[in-house]
Parts: C-alpha cells; sequence; structure tokens
C-alpha cells in the first residue's frame, strides 16, 4: 500500500513539474509569435501602404567579430588555462570592452549613431528617406540623453539593440519608456504584507554579453542563460569595480578569475543574456547601498526562477576556474556540491564551464562526482520535501537564514516569503510553513506528525 501511495506521489509531483514547464515554455512561445506578428504587420503596413520600410527589418549580414584574451585583458591566449575564455570569433554584433567603454559624451550624437551602424549593419543617418518622414528630432532625441549624460556606449548599445532592426524610433522612444514603468509597476504590486505573491519573477537585471553590459531585465524582454558556482572564501577572493555593472558594487570574484574571460567563453558556448550573481544581483559595499536591502527583499527569495528550465552553466571549482576537483574538495564547504544556494540551481541538463581540455578525473573523483550529480539530478525531478531538507541540512551557508531561503522556492509556495535579513532561521522557517505549496506540507506532516522537542539543527 505504501508503495502504491508513493508511485501515486511521484506520478503527481511529475505532472505538476510537468505542467509548471509547459506552462513556462508556452508563455515563451506566445510572447515570441506575438512580436513577430507585431512585426509582419509593421512590414505590411510599409511594404503595402506607405511603400516604405520603418527601419531593416530584414536583418543584415554581419561582419566576423574576434574577441581576444589579448585585447580583452592584456593576456596572452596561450597562458589562459580554460580554452573557451582564450578567444571568441563570429558573426553576431559583439562589442570589444574597449568600445563600450567609450564615453558618449566625446562621441556625441552623430558618433554614436555611427557606431551603431557599424556594429549593426545599418546605415542610418540623420536626414535619410528613411527616418524623414518621422522628423530629425525624434532621433535626436532617442541618442542625445544617453550623451547628456556622459553614458558609456555600452549602455545605450544594450538599450538600443533590442529594438533596432524592428521598429520605427518613435516606437522605441515609446518602449523604453513604457517598459521601465511596467516593470516598476509589476515589482511594487507583487509585494504584499511581506510576501510576494508571484513566484514567476524575471530577474531584475540581466548581463548583456553583446554588450558587456548589465542592464535592466525589461530592456531585453528576453530569459537569460543562468551561471551557477560557490564562492570561494574570502582570502581567494577580491571586489573587483568594473564598468560592466556601472560601478554600482564591488563584485566579488576569484582573485585569479576575470569578468572579460567569462564573457568570452559564455559568448563560445553560445549565450546572449546571463544572470550571474554577483554581477546582477546588487552586493555589499555599493555606491546606493541602501538599496541593496530593499531589492533582496524580491531579489533573493526568487532567484530560484531564474535557474527553471534555463540553459545553466556550472563552474564547479569556482567562478571563471579551470575545472579541477580532488576527494577533498567534495568535503569542503566550499564544494559546489555543499552550498545551501546552489540546491534550487539544479539543473538536468548542466554545461560544464572552465573546461581545460585535460579535464580528466582520476576515477574515483569522477565516480564521486557523477554519483552525485545523478542523486541531486534525482531529487530536483522528484521535488519531494523531505529529500530538499534532509539535502539542504548537509550544506553550509554564510547565514543560518539562507539554508530556509534556499529552500523557499523549491516548495512551491503559495506565496514567498521575503528575504529579512534581521529575521532569525526558526523565525523563517515558521514563515515558510505557513506559505509552502500543500503538497509538501502534507509531506512533511506525515514524517513528522508530532511537535519537535526544540532542539532544531541545521
Amino acid at each position: 500500500m505504501e508503495h502504491e501511495e508513493t508511485l501515486v506521489k511521484r506520478w503527481e509531483d511529475w505532472w505538476r513539474e510537468t505542467k509548471e514547464l509547459v506552462s513556462d515554455w508556452w508563455w515563451e512561445q506566445k510572447w515570441y509569435i506575438s512580436q513577430s506578428f507585431a512585426r509582419s504587420r509593421v512590414s505590411w503596413y510599409y511594404d503595402k501602404v506607405r511603400k516604405r520600410p520603418p527601419l531593416y527589418h530584414q536583418r543584415p549580414d554581419l561582419p566576423e567579430v574576434t574577441l581576444s584574451a589579448l585585447i580583452e585583458t592584456g593576456h596572452a591566449e596561450s597562458t589562459i588555462p580554460v580554452l573557451k575564455q582564450r578567444s571568441y570569433s563570429g558573426n553576431k554584433p559583439v562589442i570589444s570592452s574597449a568600445l563600450a567603454d567609450a564615453p558618449c559624451a566625446h562621441l556625441g550624437v552623430d558618433g554614436v549613431l555611427e557606431k551603431l551602424n557599424a556594429t549593426l549593419g545599418t546605415s542610418y543617418n540623420l536626414r535619410s528617406k528613411i527616418l524623414r518622414p518621422l522628423g530629425k528630432t525624434i532621433l535626436h532625441s532617442i541618442l542625445k540623453p544617453y550623451v547628456t549624460q556622459n553614458d558609456d556606449f555600452g549602455t545605450v548599445y544594450s538599450h538600443l539593440r533590442p529594438y533596432w532592426y524592428d521598429y520605427d524610433v518613435a516606437t522605441i522612444k515609446h518602449k523604453l519608456r513604457t517598459r521601465a514603468e511596467e516593470d516598476r509597476a509589476m515589482r511594487s504590486r507583487v509585494l504584499v504584507h511581506d510576501r510576494i505573491t508571484a513566484r514567476r519573477m524575471h530577474p531584475r537585471r540581466v548581463w548583456d554579453l553583446y554588450a558587456n553590459r548589465v542592464v535592466p531585465q525589461w530592456v531585453v524582454g528576453r530569459y537569460p542563460w543562468g551561471i551557477s558556482h560557490a564562492w570561494v572564501d574570502m582570502k581567494d577572493r577580491m571586489g573587483a569595480m568594473t564598468p560592466i555593472n556601472g560601478y554600482e558594487w564591488p563584485v566579488p570574484i576569484p582573485k585569479d578569475a576575470n569578468l572579460d574571460l567569462i564573457r568570452i567563453e559564455m559568448l563560445n558556448l553560445g549565450a546572449e543574456y546571463v544572470w550571474l550573481d554577483v554581477l546582477c544581483l546588487r552586493q555589499e559595499g555599493g555606491k546606493n547601498e541602501h538599496l541593496r536591502l530593499e531589492e533582496w527583499k524580491l531579489d533573493v527569495p526568487t532567484i530560484g526562477w531564474v535557474y527553471r528550465g534555463a540553459k545553466v552553466v556550472c563552474y564547479f571549482s569556482g567562478l571563471g576556474r579551470p575545472l579541477h576537483l580532488t576527494l577533498d574538495d567534495f568535503e569542503s564547504d566550499r564544494c559546489w556540491f555543499r552550498r545551501a544556494w546552489t540546491l534550487q540551481e539544479i539543473t538536468s541538463h548542466a554545461i560544464t564551464g572552465g573546461e581545460t581540455g585535460d579535464d580528466i578525473m582520476e576515477k574515483e573523483v569522477q565516480k564521486t562526482f557523477d554519483e552525485r550529480l545523478v542523486r541531486l539530478r534525482g531529487i530536483q525531478k522528484w521535488d519531494l520535501a523531505l529529500e530538499l531538507v534532509l539535502e539542504m541540512q548537509n550544506r553550509v551557508s554564510t547565514k543560518s537564514l539562507d539554508k530556509v531561503a534556499g529552500l523557499a522556492y523549491l516548495f512551491y509556495p503559495d506565496s514567498i516569503p521575503i528575504y529579512d535579513v534581521e529575521m532569525s532561521d526558526m523565525d523563517a522557517w515558521e514563515v515558510l510553513m505557513d506559505t509552502m505549496g500543500p503538497e509538501c506540507r502534507a509531506e512533511l506532516f506525515f514524517y513528522f506528525p508530532e511537535p519537535g522537542t526544540g532542539n532544531k539543527y541545521w
């Protein structure tokens, strides 16, 4: 009888997970279809009625672009142990870090437009026939604020590239304004009495690899890849101030890692946008520290959505580092397999980052690595509450609160508790029990029908 109940429960869990994944997939398909339909209507109108296209609704062929470790970081390619971090070549509209850093104030409006044309294969100018019906001042009004604010070219490029081929300049201006307002309203609306009422929260920021800039997610409207990694010891990491995130906060990365090299590797893997916690989630020590705690209330509990159904690149030896594991590493508190937050980052088809071409592990190391991955994927597949709790019990976190917060998204709560750094782990657990999904709560009550002794163990 118990065996039959277990099979039924697993079937129900599998069906619930499948429905959620199909729903996510269908939502993305509807978005792409709606965008395609909108573009076809624009094309039909201008082709048949106006006899003139608004912009390039047929994307031009772009020349091959090469980024090398030498140019981007000053290190010879032969000294870079991770093969995919040495160089990138392709015909995607990728710009160099030097161009991304160029101040718009030095380029001027004409210079910014010239760089955009060169990068995206267009030939717009302020007096072209394509733009004349819309008026010279409209295009100028889009580019002028970036020049006035002395933003860098990477910022303007990341903001305009998603719309450059498909919309006229008036529509671009409208979308940039309305999407910012809609995102701000949505993030305010889902916070109700210390609860987050929506599970499917897109991240606040993403890393645009083509522009090498962190931008608001509403700018791109695309689902990013995820990067999963375990933080290294404090003595082995540094706080890197970088133009990639506008120098907003020091980015904690391993001392032997480099964000520009990680970018090259991600481009080689095929990504355009990625979410990386240290770069996209506001960190301590920034110039707007007062915003961090407020953002964390919403952003930290919903990290799990980033990894749900996304392509995920895992750095098992530390962010951007060469893949190298020993048996002792599996027992380290800094091991990817032992960190609390990586439990919700497990995916069925993880992409291994940091490969060196000489990644043959010792037989026992490879065996342990494979066994742990298989076990974690089994836990992720069935989503059994007891298994998740037992797995989290053996993991490590900087704050004990994080071990509770790291379970919140996995328990399918009706609403997700906010992340409150002042809350104790006991209080956080009680709040989680109040909000977790009925199936998870029933499972825990089945195994633990009576109150405990009060001697909790995390």
